[in-house]
């Protein structure tokens, strides 16, 4: 085993990064705030491989996060005098060349340091063997067996490429405690704990939906998460920081970016119907025990390639006849246009109201989008006739901003690929390269029946009322997916919820839907229902398919629509 833990029967593990460009201060505020034995980040995103192949294509040492190695470089002697391991995945396509460049400033520094990396995640040079195409990133999704081999060699600071986000925290404890590989429940229970604190201040009060019952949220704190030998965990936050840790905004993380109850990870499949949450203490929320189960025989595989090229305008629309203004736009731009892209997608946003007692108030603004493989179909030839509009079209004709040249667009796809096909290989401290045997027991990702529903409420007198005076939600992206989790705090408000919210009423109440797939998860233990729109965001964040192009609002946009609610369910305190 690694170092050891101030305490035997618990690892606290924190968290200073929930993405790449997230809070350049949080790692010294974890590190001075209290009691730590490992601190971890996550940096990379679907978006964020993109831009770091971008990054690799221009300087092929370069294709890792370097915000990290400025945190490092500040940091890392503090991090050695409290006996803090790192552990983050901030190697991004290239962990070899940041664990050198991490040498590098430790000797700089004057500090003896040991330095780890995971590697083997990169399938770039085989995508074509694997049948993954010809993608400008492939990195499989490995999982916390290389970061515990790191660990247990004694290393200091482990980098990793791609790894799922629950790893960086599944890794120390599973390291710590000497799990097995088939200790599925103490696996999940860490991959749970892992999956609330990989975003960061999202466990702690950010972007929660009831966030005005919260104290301080000016600036909250970052998350630990305290893990015992069984996976179960406590969720909690140094003392003295902002934000809360409560049971709503632990359940708000666990329904960000999920699928069915069946969570799918390269080491554990965890059951997301089976965790229960409780508050054990102000700021302290306990999960567990998860159930586990063996892992599918695939690892996923992210996949980012340049789809085209892509531009914008946006037109202001002020006062009267907007839609006749916004139709003369389109018609002009449209028909003035030497050659048509292949995509051309029109968004009229009718913010505008009647006597408006400000200008903005009574503007709409209209949205033009372009896409298409040939660069100069989407350039100056779209932007020069954009702006010659300006004097010869609708009354009162502006912009929000003036066009460039068009830049290029990103598409992201998963892949999967047999965990056998994929090298993961921990390189320790001394160079030593050791090979991460892939799961000898695995099991095809089923999805589970629906449970049996709890009988609905008695049929009585109704209110229209937003869905969100009772109902807490957080939607997020997966690819070209959106997820949206419902949740209510009382068993009456679910017994309302889970009959109420159908795939059918969901269509209704977010007519952006439409006809595309819908799949309804139900998650008792959670009172909560998961809804997973397939397609809703074309074909990843990069390509911004809608205006929110990772569908962070879509779950408040819900809330905010009127249902017939029972009169008698009322928002209760937590």
């Amino acid at each position: 085993m690694g170092k050891p833990a101030a305490d035997p029967d618990v690892i606290r593990i924190g968290n200073c990064s929930g993405f790449y460009g997230d809070r350049r201060s949080a790692m010294r505020e974890m590190l001075e705030g209290g009691r730590l034995d490992v601190l971890t980040g996550d940096y990379l995103a679907e978006l964020t491989m993109l831009i770091l192949g971008r990054d690799r294509m221009k300087d092929p040492s370069l294709g890792y996060a370097k915000t990290f190695l400025a945190q490092i470089e500040e940091c890392l002697a503090l991090a050695l005098e409290r006996k803090v391991r790192i552990v983050a995945n901030a190697g991004g396509l290239n962990p070899a060349g940041l664990a050198e460049k991490l040498r590098k400033v430790a000797a700089e520094l004057g500090l003896d340091a040991a330095i780890a990396h995971v590697e083997g995640d990169d399938l770039l040079p085989r995508a074509e063997e694997l049948g993954l195409g010809a993608p400008l990133t492939a990195n499989a999704y490995l999982g916390a067996w290389g970061i515990a081999a790191c660990l247990d060699a004694g290393a200091d600071v482990v980098v990793t490429g791609r790894v799922t986000d629950a790893s960086v925290v599944v890794g120390p404890a599973a390291d710590y405690f000497g799990w097995s590989t088939t200790d599925y429940d103490a696996l999940a229970g860490a991959v749970a704990a892992g999956h609330v604190i990989e975003c960061g201040t999202q466990a702690t009060g950010g972007n929660y939906a009831f966030f005005t019952e919260l104290a301080d949220l000016g600036r909250p704190g970052f998350p630990i998460a305290e893990i015992r030998a069984d996976g179960s965990s406590v969720i909690t936050k140094h003392e003295g920081t902002g934000g809360s840790v409560t049971v709503d905004t632990v359940r708000a993380q666990l329904m960000y970016e999920i699928q069915g109850a069946r969570y799918a990870g390269p080491d554990v499949t965890t059951r997301l119907d089976s965790i229960a949450l409780s508050q054990e203490a102000p700021d302290r929320v306990r999960i567990g025990p998860v159930i586990g189960e063996p892992p599918p025989p695939t690892l996923k595989v992210s996949l980012n390639t340049i789809g085209g090229f892509r531009n914008e305008m946006e037109f202001v629309l002020t006062g009267l006849d907007i839609e006749a203004k916004a139709e003369l736009a389109r018609r002009q731009l449209e028909s003035w246009l030497p050659v048509r892209p292949a995509e051309l997608d029109w968004t009229l946003a009718r913010l505008d109201r009647p006597d408006a007692d400000t200008e903005e108030g009574a503007s709409a603004l209209l949205r033009c989008v372009v896409r298409d493989p040939d660069p100069n179909k989407v350039g100056r030839g779209f932007s020069n006739v954009a702006v010659e509009l300006a004097l010869a079209s609708y009354p009162g004709c502006t912009f929000t901003t003036l066009p460039g040249n068009g830049s290029p667009y990103g598409v992201f796809m998963a892949g999967y690929v047999d965990a056998a096909e994929v090298a993961h290989i921990a390189v320790l401290p001394d160079g030593t390269r050791v090979d991460i045997v892939p799961p000898t027991r695995t099991a095809a990702l089923e999805p589970v029946p629906e449970p049996e529903l709890p009988r609905p409420l008695p049929r009585g007198a109704t209110r229209r009322a937003p869905l969100g005076e009772i109902a807490l939600a957080r939607s997020g992206d997966k690819g070209g997916d959106a997820n949206i989790g419902v949740w209510v705090r009382t068993e009456e408000q679910w017994r309302w919820l889970v009959h109420a919210l159908t795939v059918e009423e969901l269509r209704r109440l977010l007519p952006e839907v439409g006809e595309l797939p819908v799949t309804r998860h139900v998650l008792p233990d959670l009172r909560a229902v998961n809804f997973v729109v397939s397609g809703l965001l074309g074909e990843g964040v990069a390509y911004q398919a809608r205006f929110d192009p990772q569908a962070k609002g879509l779950g408040e946009w819900l809330r905010s629509r009127y249902v017939d609610l029972p009169v008698d369910l009322r928002r209760v305190s937590a």
